[in-house]
């Protein structure tokens, strides 16, 4: 139970990115007061919570709809956050195009787009989402601590947000930079790992 806390807290967070999206946060709420800012950053927050809940209760009746097998969602969410992983060790890591992102600094309230969805509630959360939860197979007490832990993590990227300033004066872009890196070599590692589970799950052996 501890391992899967612990497991679940570290890929939701490498995933999720709370310290990057804070210089994110500022860049896309550029010319707000401060009192706006926190208004959308806890907008931000509990839009992209009531989102990532829906795909976790919903997303498993859906993939057995669809007659997608657990192990299959596995390899595949597995080679996903390799690949935003790879993205994130080389620098390349992309979470809006150049059009999203100005129809985002167009807009009034970026707390919805691009805030919520795609930097906080993106593909590589709703692939770990699932994953996770087809880990536990529906099991209450871990699905608790799922959930615990996605909170735990939301919390910090509103930390984040509340503070990105001061973070962004001394981490800079170079600290941010190596920070993304490390958290990128992290995840990959992960990725790794639950795609060899599910081939060895597949396999028998």
């Amino acid at each position: 139970m501890n391992t899967f806390a612990a497991t679940a807290f570290l890929t939701l967070f490498v995933i999720i990115d709370p310290i990057g999206l804070s210089s994110l946060f500022l860049a896309v709420t550029d010319g707000y007061s401060p009192s706006r800012r926190r208004g959308t950053a806890l907008r931000a927050i509990l839009i992209a919570l009531v989102i990532l809940l829906a795909f976790l209760f919903a997303g498993e009746p859906l993939l057995r709809y669809i007659g997608v097998s657990i192990d299959a969602l596995r390899i595949a969410g597995g080679l996903l956050l390799f690949k935003l992983a790879f993205d994130m060790v080389l620098g390349r890591r992309e979470r809006q195009t150049e059009e999203e992102e100005d129809e985002a600094h167009s807009r009034d309230d970026v707390a919805v787009f691009p805030l919520a969805i795609p930097l906080i509630a993106g593909p590589g959360a709703f692939a770990t989402i699932l994953v996770l939860a087809t880990e536990i197979n529906n099991q209450a007490e871990y699905l608790a601590i799922l959930i615990g832990a996605l909170l735990v993590v939301l919390l910090l990227v509103y930390i984040g947000f509340r503070l990105a300033t001061p973070i962004h004066r001394v981490l800079g872009d170079t600290g941010t930079a190596v920070i993304t890196r490390v958290l990128g070599i992290i995840l990959a590692a992960l990725a790794v790992q639950l795609v060899i589970d599910s081939v060895l799950a597949i396999t028998g052996i």
